[in-house]
């Protein structure tokens, strides 16, 4: 996509333009009438198309031409230009997506401004198109827990399949970054990746965006789904996507095709959808919220994303990845956690997951000092009014117990989260809080808690209940 191609039934005026151009630096292609025209659109789009209105002895006029590549191929920016032109006719080009209007005979000073300007846009474009592109980079999954791994072969099942993923998780907990690993893993990986947040999108704004629009007197604006050709559709939130939009979805996945808002002309796509919740979809079926037959459409293959307090494993290695990633992209220190802020964050609740982890770091690469290892005493504490970091604050249900009972309330909670925190791992486990792990294995059987080896060396924590419970 980096040559002009030059549509007009005049030899002589063809001619003239290539040379004007090549002269300019520019390369060519020529055609005379609407076939060759659409030949070398099939051979390859050009970066612009410089194209005559009216057109001897073809199919189609320079209008109907135009009126197929906006709908086709609207990346490609074309200039209209005839001898024969007026207002009307400009008005009517411009109408139906063109660039710019020129009128024969021509300036050539003029004409080539309008080149100039033309080939920077479609540049821009192009550079646009490429930046979300290697946005898709942001789809590096970073961990090593259990359910990481879990999470990870489910997710390489279907890279290279054009299966329909639903990805169902808590806010924050990365299930776009697991959509954008389907993406620049898969087949489509050339294509481009487009998302869409449906929560955030009012309801009247919501097929404009999807399926784009042609509106008397304004050009054709180009959707989502449009953009997303050959490559991958992101719906997030998918709950929150209106009923009659759900609709107009459902068709699209089962026909491949649409039509824009305010438009006749079926458009089709090859789009893989992918889309992600954090709502019980069978609970919005029930509450007449949400289509059953679009949720079979897009749940072909349902993938759970685990939260960060499942993963308390994978922190360590998150947070240094998050600290690159500051300094790399925001220029912020580039600090070390130190083992007593990594316990810290091991230990802490995050309700926010990832998202949650992402806005601590930062904050504390922003407030805190540009060297040495972060401290624990930079993190948020679960108590943010006391000034008495050793203080430890009781919950009304243990603070009702009696010593013994919440002693080993106690003991079981805190074991069983370090065990968590190093993703069950007992003998990581067992050196961190101080014990033998045979010793350890007698206190989780004395607080009716016992270890079981799984397929693949992942460790079961069950908890005995109580006889009173039983």
């Amino acid at each position: 996509m980096s040559d002009i191609l030059i549509v007009d039934d005049e030899r002589d005026i063809r001619e003239l333009i290539s040379d004007i151009l090549e002269d300019e630096g520019f390369s060519t292609r020529l055609a005379g009438n609407s076939d060759d025209c659409m030949t070398a659109l099939s051979d390859g789009l050009p970066a612009l198309m410089i194209l005559d209105i009216w057109l001897k002895d073809s199919t189609m006029d320079g209008i109907d031409i135009l009126t197929k590549v906006k709908r086709e191929t609207p990346e490609v920016p074309v200039v209209i230009i005839s001898g024969h032109g007026n207002i009307e006719i400009a008005v009517a080009a411009i109408k139906q997506g063109a660039y710019d209007f020129i009128e024969k005979p021509f300036n050539i000073d003029q004409l080539l401004v309008v080149v100039r300007r033309a080939m920077e846009a479609s540049r821009l474009r192009r550079e646009n198109t490429e930046l979300r592109r290697m946005d898709v980079a942001n789809g590096e999954l970073i961990g090593s827990s259990p359910p990481f791994k879990a999470l990870k072969f489910q997710l390489e099942k279907v890279t290279k399949s054009n299966g329909r993923v639903l990805l169902r998780g808590a806010p924050g907990s990365g299930k776009e970054t697991a959509a954008r690993y389907l993406h620049s893993n898969s087949l489509r990986a050339t294509g481009g990746f487009v998302s869409l947040n449906c929560a955030s999108v009012s309801p009247d704004r919501m097929e404009h965006l999807l399926f784009g629009r042609e509106t008397n007197g304004q050009q054709v604006e180009p959707g989502l789904l449009e953009q997303a050709d050959k490559g991958t559709l992101y719906l997030d939130e998918v709950a929150d996507m209106p009923l009659d939009t759900q609709a107009r979805i459902l068709r699209v996945l089962v026909d491949q095709k649409f039509q824009r808002v305010g438009g006749t002309a079926m458009i089709k796509v090859d789009v893989r959808i992918i889309s992600s919740t954090s709502r019980d979809l069978a609970f919005e079926i029930a509450e007449g919220r949400f289509r059953e037959e679009l949720f079979h459409r897009l749940a072909v293959v349902p993938i759970d994303v685990p939260g960060l307090e499942e993963r308390r494993a994978d922190i360590p290695e998150i947070a240094a990845y998050l600290i690159g990633q500051f300094h790399s992209i925001d220029g912020l220190p580039e600090r070390p956690v130190s083992d007593e802020a990594v316990a810290q964050l091991q230990t802490m609740l995050w309700p926010g997951n990832i998202r949650q982890l992402r806005n601590v770091i930062e904050r504390v690469l922003i407030l805190g000092p540009d060297h040495g290892a972060i401290q624990a005493r930079e993190l948020p504490v679960a108590d943010p009014e006391s000034d008495d970091e050793d203080r430890v604050v009781l919950s009304p249900a243990i603070a009702r117990l009696p010593l013994r009972e919440a002693r080993e309330l106690f003991e079981r909670e805190y074991l069983l989260t370090q065990i968590n925190r190093f993703g069950g791992n007992i003998s990581r486990t067992a050196s961190f809080v101080g014990m033998e792990r045979s010793a350890l294995h007698r206190k989780l059987k004395s607080l009716s808690v016992v270890t079981s080896n799984r397929a693949g060396g992942r460790v079961a924590i069950i908890e005995i209940p109580d006889e009173d419970e039983a």
